[in-house]
């Protein structure tokens, strides 16, 4: 079971290998950075050995011609450098949002694999902040942290070979500094990954907290029962946590940072004071200590700056191990080593002796088992947490059974593909989904290639044409977030026609026809009636006058099938499913009766 919260100790099993493996598809881009470093940092080179020649040779022996030689090479070396430089950051550029897009990418395109089980126990906005801020957060780093160390280690080798040349001794007083800014890292970076991680995790709880009272239907809850107030105290409280460890994240690393720019004044220093020794005693010329304090600065800088990137990188880390533990995650339901291919589906659907619960110690199905034969339509009935939803939510394997066996046509469901299980199978749920976009997209989603006059029939099929052609904007309207702009009615009729233009050979309607009142419920039986004919029909039902005509109805009580029939026959059994029609009937009978629902309600 995945825990984000289980404890985690630095470089304890650190993907390197797969971070590394993430600048694997830039290896063109990684040739020419690197060529590009190796360039910059030996024109870097040139002018403190054109100082040097200045001060030694030109203006020493009064040469105004070697004066100018060397002040325009300083000239020519600094504009190349700054020219390789800017085609060094596109290289950073590409490679680095190349690096993120990908990841991005990968992250999205694994949750969409993901069990229905995960979303149901996951936040919605602990995934979105994994997805948006963790994989932003690492912009920064991936972007230019492989240019940065691979600049800094050339400007350093290429500054110890030349400083070695000039005097090996004051090469080595100028190497005593370095493990004085190296000694801290350690201890450093082991605080920050432990505070980044923590911090990551109440990020978590603040999106989370966040996408809950700010999307719609949260709006609609706080100012129904007036919680501004207390939602913005909760809100508060989370947000002073995430405040406290943020200070921390900057803290902790300032003392470190202290004491490497206080080595960057100490080398320095003790290079002045043995070089004018040095120089005093005959042994150095002045051009060459002034050449010598100006390589300093592309030793301590890299140096620091290598020092600071490794902290970093530590922080970075824990980032990445956040990513990797969702794309670790194992993906949906197991597919069969060699799952059966199905070209054709009758539309058989068999449950034998399944049991099923969304926890294994409390199961929602008992020992159930009945067969729906090819074309029919069955309705399965029962009170509220009966199980009917959970057997809808089997068949295109959301959820595995604990124990049993569905089958399709005969075939264990296991044993099908899952993308071709699913492509036969249509579902309109009671909790109908739109994404903010036109009404016509919304309707291509069941089958993106479905003509205009494709989508027109499947909107008349679901009583649902005529209501958009009074639209502003027609099939081009958009319905707002979550169809918010269209009546629970209007959107339930808009996930019919875009189940029916997918056109599955099975049908799994749960609870489709709850959002609309009796008289539109009535208008569009009919129109479903007669889609449903040849096709396998599984009807999940709270109103009992929408399966009045099923070929045979199941009663569901406490995850078993206790009744079955046709509906005259359980009717004339005096059994639980006539007394929940009569209990309905009653209900009916006090609305706005029409004839449509006369001829659907009356008993029989």
């Amino acid at each position: 079971m995945f825990n984000p919260n289980a404890p985690r100790r630095l470089n304890e099993r650190v993907p390197w290998r797969r971070i590394l493996a993430l600048f694997a598809p830039y290896r063109r881009e990684m040739l020419l950075l690197f060529g590009c470093i190796v360039v910059i940092a030996l024109l870097g080179l040139l002018p403190p050995l054109f100082t040097k020649w200045l001060i030694d040779d030109a203006i020493t022996h009064h040469d105004l011609t070697r004066v100018t030689y060397n002040t325009i090479g300083m000239i020519v070396a600094a504009l190349l450098s700054g020219g390789i430089g800017i085609y060094q950051g596109y290289l950073n550029s590409v490679m680095g949002e190349g690096i993120i897009c990908d990841l991005r990418t990968a992250l999205v395109g694994h949750l969409q694999e993901m069990s229905i089980a995960f979303f149901t126990s996951t936040k919605a906005g602990a995934i979105l902040n994994r997805v948006s801020n963790d994989v932003e957060s690492l912009d920064t780093v991936v972007t230019g942290t492989l240019s940065t160390i691979l600049t800094n280690m050339m400007t350093m080798l290429t500054t110890v070979v030349t400083i070695l040349i000039l005097d090996w001794r004051l090469a080595l007083v100028a190497f005593a500094a370095i493990p004085l800014m190296i000694a801290p890292l350690s201890p450093v970076g082991r605080r920050m990954y432990d505070i980044r991680r923590k911090t990551r995790e109440q990020r978590d709880t603040l999106e989370s907290l966040t996408q809950e009272t700010l999307s719609l239907s949260g709006i609609l809850l706080i100012k129904a029962f007036g919680r501004e107030r207390f939602e913005r105290q909760r809100f508060r409280i989370v947000a002073e946590q995430l405040q406290r460890l943020e200070i921390q994240l900057a803290m902790v690393g300032r003392w470190f940072i202290g004491a490497i720019n206080a080595m960057v004044v100490l080398g320095p220093a003790l290079v002045w004071f043995a070089g004018a020794w040095l120089v005093i005693h005959g042994g150095l010329t002045i051009g060459t200590i002034v050449a010598f304090v100006a390589y300093l600065g592309r030793l301590y800088t890299p140096a620091s700056a290598l020092a600071g990137i490794q902290v970093q990188i530590v922080s970075a880390v824990a980032v990445f191990e956040r990513l990797l533990e969702y794309l670790d995650l194992p993906q949906e339901m197991p597919e069969a080593s060699n799952p059966i291919k199905i070209d054709h589906v009758e539309g058989e659907v068999r449950f034998e002796s399944v049991t099923f619960g969304y926890t294994p110690e409390h199961p929602i199905l008992h020992d159930l088992s009945f067969t729906v034969q090819p074309g029919a339509m069955v309705a399965f009935v029962g009170a509220s947490g009966a199980g009917k939803t959970s057997i809808g939510t089997l068949i295109p394997r959301f959820y595995d059974v604990d124990a049993g066996v569905i089958r399709l046509d005969g075939h264990d469901i296991r044993e099908i593909r899952l993308a071709e299980l699913r492509e036969h199978i249509g579902i309109v749920s009671q909790e109908t989904y739109l994404f903010h976009d036109t009404i016509a997209r919304n309707l291509r989603y069941g089958r993106e290639e479905a003509s205009d006059d494709e989508l027109i029939a499947a909107a008349k099929a679901a009583n649902i044409h005529d209501v958009i052609m009074r639209l502003p904007d027609r099939y081009e309207t958009l319905v707002g977030e979550r169809g918010h702009k269209l009546s629970g009615g209007e959107r339930q009729r808009l996930a019919i026609a875009r189940v029916l233009l997918k056109n599955p050979r099975i049908l799994i309607l749960d609870e489709a026809t709850s959002a609309l009142d009796s008289h539109t419920e009535a208008l569009i039986q009919a129109e479903l009636l007669a889609l449903m004919q040849g096709r396998t029909s599984i009807v999940i039902a709270h109103r009992l006058s929408t399966i009045v005509q099923a070929d045979e109805i199941f009663v569901v009580d406490q995850g078993r099938i206790i009744e079955s029939g046709r509906h005259a026959e359980l009717l004339a059994r005096e059994g639980r499913y006539a007394a929940l029609y009569r209990e309905q009937y009653r209900d009916t009978s006090r609305e706005n009766d029409t004839p449509g629902n006369r001829a659907m309600t009356s008993p029989s």
